[in-house]
């Protein structure tokens, strides 16, 4: 009887402590949801403009968009945040943590949404081209009307992959003292000395990854039967 009334003891001290920190790694969840939130519909447009610009015919424009992609490809994202959080105000841009975050996320996966967008429009058969071309369609009613829909049923699940992986990016951002939910988290850690505070963070990203995996999931299937219908 003692050790489970121990444990019964011990098991509502830890959900009393829980409900204590609970509201700051809440406040602190508000922050990375509105980054993400910020950086998504951001990232999604300008990827796709620069999608389209990687294939480009006009050389200039196509080779512009490829350095692009090459460069925040293929450099760290925290080095990323750090150039334009400390390094932007040497040359008179000063932006405060959150926008600086947004920028410099934006930035990023806005080039690897290029590059989904890319293969996704690259995917559609020739045929597509050719059929409306013989329908009157110009190039740009071509590619908006017929080519972009069937292309984004084609990459939403590698989107969902980006837009996960963006959530935990989040995390990147209490490198520039943006008290985001992992700096709320580390900071009732180093305060108590108990690590029930990076259990209950790791508990809700994988909420806000729970609920972005449903959502697309949904998204899918009605891309989905919308092409199917349209065929």
């Amino acid at each position: 009887m003692n050790f489970f009334a121990d444990n019964w003891a011990h098991l509502l001290e830890w959900l009393s402590y829980s409900e204590r920190i609970l509201p700051s790694l809440l406040k602190g969840g508000r922050i990375t949801l509105l980054v993400f939130a910020l950086t998504l519909v951001l990232a999604l447009p300008l990827g796709l403009i620069f999608g389209l610009m990687r294939i480009s015919k006009w050389k200039p424009i196509k080779w512009f968009a490829s350095a692009y992609i090459w460069v925040l490809r293929g450099t760290p994202l925290l080095l990323q945040l750090y150039f334009v959080y400390y390094g932007l105000p040497s040359m008179g841009i000063t932006m405060d943590g959150i926008t600086s975050a947004v920028v410099a996320f934006t930035l990023n996966y806005a080039a690897y949404f290029a590059e989904i967008y890319r293969g996704g429009i690259q995917s559609i058969d020739r045929g597509q081209y050719e059929a409306a071309k013989a329908l009157g369609y110009t190039g740009g009613q071509t590619m908006w009307k017929i080519i972009i829909p069937q292309t984004l049923s084609r990459i939403i699940p590698p989107i969902t992959n980006e837009t996960i992986t963006l959530v935990k990016d989040t995390a990147l951002i209490t490198a520039i003292s943006v008290s985001e939910l992992l700096r709320a988290a580390k900071g009732a850690v180093n305060r108590d000395l108990d690590t029930t505070a990076f259990l209950l963070a790791a508990l809700l990203y994988l909420f806000f990854t729970l609920i972005l995996t449903i959502i697309f999931k949904f998204t899918e299937k009605r891309f989905s039967r919308h092409i199917r219908r349209e065929s």
